[in-house]
């Protein structure tokens, strides 16, 4: 794409605050679907501020690992810190928790505890999960933890990876279990709320720059603006701490 130079309202507002003119760029990223709700709604401001245009690629942190160990190019890739391998450097965006999720409407089944979410997970017709992404490879964890992974496996609606929580909308689940963003990001499921602190995983979403980033400069600017304030408000609001 031949690049242009352009002056955005604010100049270089996401690094030094100083009008000047950018270099606007096409920015490749490969992210986990647990930082979607979040990242798509900050990619409007991003754009309209540095003339930048984002093209996302959104997955399970393991399946887009295998893109990258296949040799996928990219400037920007958000996963798990252990599945970033060879990078430069590593910023770390948010920490999630995993959650239950039922059809918008219905009742909320008890999970506040150890005892209550064993019981939920038992008495449930269909659970919903993913098989490859972290969420779903914890969740089959703790079922094996809790005795009941046998019981869990033979009622799952699975997929690798994608929102679980549209088995629940299509009335072919009873429960949706995935990271607390992902299903509050379904429209028509209610979200009960998060594991039991004895049971909960914290997963963190790092992103990182391709070592052959085309655009290494203007993938800087991005991650630097999802650690600022503003964008530390919506992750906030996306059922998500930072960093």
């Amino acid at each position: 794409m031949k690049q242009i130079f352009i002056t955005t309202a604010l100049g270089l507002s996401l690094s030094t605050g100083v009008l000047t003119p950018v270099l606007a760029a096409d920015i490749t990223v490969l992210a986990s679907n647990g930082v979607k709700a979040a990242v798509t709604e900050l990619v409007p401001q991003f754009e309209q501020e540095t003339g930048h245009k984002l093209h996302f690629t959104w997955g399970a942190s393991n399946l887009l690992a295998k893109q990258v160990d296949g040799g996928e190019t990219f400037d920007i890739v958000v996963l798990t810190p252990a599945l970033i391998k060879g990078l430069g450097s590593a910023t770390n965006l948010a920490h999630v928790g995993l959650g239950v999720a039922v059809k918008q409407g219905a009742p909320k089944p008890d999970i506040s505890t150890v005892d209550g979410f064993k019981n939920t997970m038992l008495n449930a017709k269909a659970i919903a999960y993913t098989t490859a992404g972290q969420s779903g490879l914890h969740f089959i964890s703790v079922t094996e933890k809790l005795g009941i992974a046998e019981q869990v496996k033979a009622k799952g609606k699975t997929i690798p990876g994608g929102a679980a929580a549209e088995f629940v909308t299509k009335g072919e689940a009873d429960l949706a279990v995935q990271l607390i963003p992902e299903l509050a990001s379904v429209s028509g499921v209610d979200v009960v709320g998060p594991f039991p602190s004895e049971l909960q995983n914290y997963i963190v979403l790092t992103a990182g720059i391709g070592t052959n980033a085309k655009e290494k400069a203007a993938a800087q600017a991005f991650i630097k603006f999802l650690t600022s304030p503003a964008a530390i408000s919506v992750i906030k609001a996306k059922g998500m701490e930072p960093g």
